[in-house]
């Protein structure tokens, strides 16, 4: 009998299903000359972050990734998924226990008499049509997901302080700049102040130029606002108190250096490193093994169980051949009818199967979205860079013109006003586009997987005809 039921599992058992088919794209739609197709070496896209060549950069997302709350939240979870992919990989093997006893009765008028037994005992539940199986590679595949997401939010933190340090030096350089031009503000007020004396000018030009200059003042706290939340998110994700980090944060930095290229390799090359799309397409799987589950509940269960050991009337007498007792026992269990309970589950196990393609369909569609993001934001930013570099330096020419004509009593304080604020909004337009171009080279390194190492977590253990699914 149970020969006949190995046979027919074999036409019984699921299994995995077809691969999906992944959309994807032969090339990236953005191009430019700083943009490189060749592939990114492994050990550069891990690391991106020390492209950059800023050091107190590189401590801090060391840092983080040591240190960070989100990180070790997810470390934990990863522990757990672990935990439960050994417990449904147990429950494929045989049970066996050991057991001893000592007992003593009496009855009437007769001698007491004493038993004692000892022996072991095991049972196992063969998974001959698939279900505790497909039970165990479903855990595996949920483990295995669960570790993509670990790397996925180490990519995310490496970005996230990246990009926070980024606002911080871009908000340290504005203020420089506000501050300088509010310093030569104050010094056209005072030049103001002078010629209005010498009756040269009339009052209006005096209280222009103070309005110019405290309309300035007004933009020096927001950006310190700013610098002090970034300071104070980068201890955050460094696992430390806001103002951990004032002392190592508060010396005045260049912006680091965006590389002059970037290497992107093809769409294919993204779509295997990004650990979020592995993550997806391993709960694919995960819900595969389910919906294997399910279906192989229509099928029958077979359990064994049995017993070895002694019997005897004294702890002398155990062991021996007459006091051996020994049993096996088998049950073979089917549902008749259940009112289509085991039905209703696997169509509602196939419904969340299919969420979970559709799921990494998506999140295939927006790793190729982010990344054409971002080369677009990086290729278009360089460009605004080099403009907004020579709109900066014509303002400040004519900005130290029109002071000039103005001392020389060739031309009026509105010119003055007007340079000033063009030269301030110039200058401040460097930086930002500075910053913004930075910004776009971290969004691109993150959307292209880079901010961890393959294998470090995710070990690679489906089988060949287990695969993944196609990223064609």
């Amino acid at each position: 009998m149970l020969a006949i039921l190995v046979a027919l599992s074999g036409c019984a058992q699921t299994g995995w299903r077809s691969a999906v088919e992944t959309p994807g794209a032969p090339a990236w739609v953005t191009t430019s000359k700083t943009i490189s197709t060749a592939s990114t070496a492994p050990a550069t896209l891990a690391s991106w972050w020390t492209q950059l060549n800023d050091p107190l950069l590189d401590q801090l997302i060391a840092e983080a990734l040591t240190s960070a709350p989100d990180l070790r939240s997810a470390q934990a979870k990863l522990r757990q998924a672990r935990a439960s992919e050994n417990l449904a990989q147990a429950n494929l093997l045989p049970s066996i226990g050991a057991s001893a006893s000592a007992k003593r009765s009496e009855s009437g008028t007769a001698n007491a008499q004493s038993l004692y037994a000892a022996g072991f005992d095991a049972s196992w539940e063969p998974s001959i049509f698939g279900g505790l199986s497909d039970a165990a590679n479903a855990a595996q595949a949920d483990a295995e997901a669960t570790a993509a997401t670990l790397e996925s939010t180490r990519a995310s933190l490496a970005a996230e302080v990246a990009l926070n340090y980024i606002t911080l030096r871009t908000n340290q350089s504005r203020l420089e700049i506000a501050r300088s031009n509010l310093a030569s503000q104050a010094e056209t007020l005072q030049i103001t102040e002078w010629r209005s004396l010498a009756g040269l000018v009339n009052m209006l030009d005096v209280e222009q130029a103070r309005t110019n200059l405290e309309q300035s003042k007004a933009s020096v706290p927001g950006l310190e606002n700013s610098r002090a939340q970034a300071e104070h998110r980068l201890a955050l994700l460094t696992g430390q108190v806001p103002g951990a980090l004032r002392a190592r944060l508060a010396a005045v930095q260049p912006l680091p250096k965006a590389p002059d290229s970037i290497a992107v390799g093809i769409p294919a090359d993204t779509l295997r490193q990004r650990p979020d799309v592995r993550a997806a397409e391993l709960g694919v799987l995960a819900e595969r093994a389910r919906t294997a589950q399910s279906e192989a509940a229509r099928y029958p269960s077979l359990k064994l169980s049995g017993s070895f050991g002694w019997q005897a009337l004294s702890i002398a007498g155990l062991g021996g051949a007459d006091s051996l007792v020994s049993s096996l026992v088998g049950s073979l269990a089917q549902t008749l009818f259940d009112g289509g309970r085991i039905k209703s589950r696997i169509a509602a196990q196939n419904a969340v199967e299919e969420q979970a393609v559709i799921s990494y369909e998506k999140t295939v569609l927006t790793a190729l979205e982010d990344v054409e993001n971002a080369l677009s934001a990086y290729a278009t930013g360089r460009e605004r860079v080099e403009a907004r570099q020579r709109a900066a330096d014509s303002a400040r020419n004519a900005n130290a013109l029109a002071r000039t004509l103005y001392q020389a009593g060739s031309a009026d304080f509105q010119k003055v006003l007007d340079t000033d604020r063009t030269r301030l909004s110039a200058e401040d337009g460097v930086a930002s586009a500075d910053a913004d171009v930075l910004t776009a080279v971290v969004q691109l390194y993150k959307a292209l997987g880079g901010g961890w190492q393959h294998g470090s977590e995710i070990s690679d253990t489906q089988s060949n005809d287990k695969s993944g699914l196609d990223t064609k």
